[in-house]
């Protein structure tokens, strides 16, 4: 293994696909020898012993020629191309490493979207064929719609989720909002235990909570983040007359300051496509607040494939969060809509909006609400924005 490790950190600080020239030298020398008797005559004297050897003279010319060739070879040293050359090395450590320790090896490939999209199948097909039947176990991490985990092909490249892997889905979402309140405040109260003389009911007002998941979008560390700051906020305002405990407003005014972790993490995990995805984010945020005045909009499922994508990456992003999967509006029958909200921290704090409609979308009360045609949005380049 340490031989491996050697031979692979020398490779990952090397050039990659240098180009290499080879020279090889082929020299060939043929004798040839032209012997002559006729005419001559020699004698050859010597003593061995007390007998006396005479012998004929054998005189002979001899010509050498010399011929060289030359061979030059050109080729691109790849460190791909070496990974694939030694495959079969990596299997049969892996398949040792389950011999000696009696059972089998993790390995945890995080952050997978950093890798382009377009070497991210490729990246999962190598450690696949390393992995399977080998006694190695793969889990890779990462955001839904910023990969690419199988391309078609002749040979496919990748893994097909269900045949070669099974997906996990991480984060609960605002859709199942009772679901996700509760596991949210579990982990909160687990929290809360270790803290004696602390209860749930002494730190959060009635209605705090139910913000506090709503400003989260049901992932839990955007929870505890946006908790961390709502005690800060509480804190600073030193009670008043909105009393000791954390607060609706605190919740609103915390999650406003996470939007700057939100925006770090845009500007992070989308590098060269930061552009369009930030465009578009603008687009819907001006029409929630502008135009459908609400924090919830709906999104057409025949919506063009691109716009479709694109949205659902800023879910992945967590500036957007989707509510329900399949929605009716009021005089458009046959078309099915996905409802979705905007981020809390885009309409609290410094950007609040008093006149913009806050759908409770878990209540039950609030479903015609979400029915009206006012909250369609359109892709914003249709608009010729």
């Amino acid at each position: 293994m340490q031989g491996q490790i050697r031979e692979l950190e020398e490779l990952l600080h090397s050039a990659d696909d240098l180009e290499t020239e080879t020279l090889r030298r082929h020299a060939n020398e043929a004798e040839a020898k032209n012997e002559v008797r006729d005419g001559v005559k020699g004698e050859i004297k010597g003593s061995i012993g007390s007998a006396s050897v005479q012998s004929d003279a054998l005189l002979s010319t001899a010509n050498k020629a010399h011929r060289s060739l030359e061979t030059r070879r050109k080729f691109k040293d790849s460190k791909t191309d070496f990974l694939q050359r030694h495959i079969l090395e990596y299997q049969r450590l892996f398949r040792r490493m389950q011999e000696v320790s009696n059972g089998d090896s993790f390995l945890f490939l995080d952050d997978l979207y950093h890798i382009r999209r377009s070497d991210q199948a490729k990246v999962l097909d190598y450690f696949h064929r390393i992995a399977k039947g080998n006694g190695l176990w793969l889990k890779s991490g990462t955001i839904r719609h910023r990969t690419q985990w199988y391309r078609h092909g002749d040979p496919p490249t990748g893994l097909k989720i269900g045949d070669d892997a099974d997906e996990i889905d991480l984060d609960l979402t605002l859709e199942k909002f009772s679901l996700t309140k509760t596991f949210l405040t579990a982990i909160l109260g687990g929290f809360i235990a270790e803290c004696e003389g602390l209860s749930m009911g002494t730190l959060l007002s009635p209605g705090a909570l139910d913000r506090l998941v709503l400003a989260s979008g049901g992932v839990a560390r955007d929870f505890l983040g946006i908790f961390r700051k709502s005690i800060h906020v509480a804190r600073e305002r030193a009670g008043g007359h909105r009393g000791p405990k954390i607060g609706t407003e605190d919740v609103n005014t915390a999650a406003g300051e996470y939007e700057s972790a939100k925006k770090e993490e845009l500007h992070r995990d989308t590098m060269d496509e930061e552009e369009r995805l930030d465009a578009e984010f603008r687009a819907i945020r001006e029409f929630c607040t502008a135009k459908a005045k609400s924090n919830v909009f709906l999104l057409s499922k025949d919506e063009d494939t691109a716009s479709f994508d694109t949205v659902q990456e800023l879910v992945d992003l967590r500036l957007l969060h989707k509510v329900r999967s399949r929605v009716t509006v009021s005089g458009r029958k046959g078309d099915i809509f996905e409802a979705y909200m905007l981020d809390v921290s885009q309409y609290t704090a410094s950007r609040k909006m008093r006149d913009l409609e806050i759908i409770e979308f878990w209540l039950q009360e609030s479903q015609e609400r979400l029915r009206r045609a006012s909250l369609i949005y359109h892709h914003h380049r249709s608009e010729g924005a």
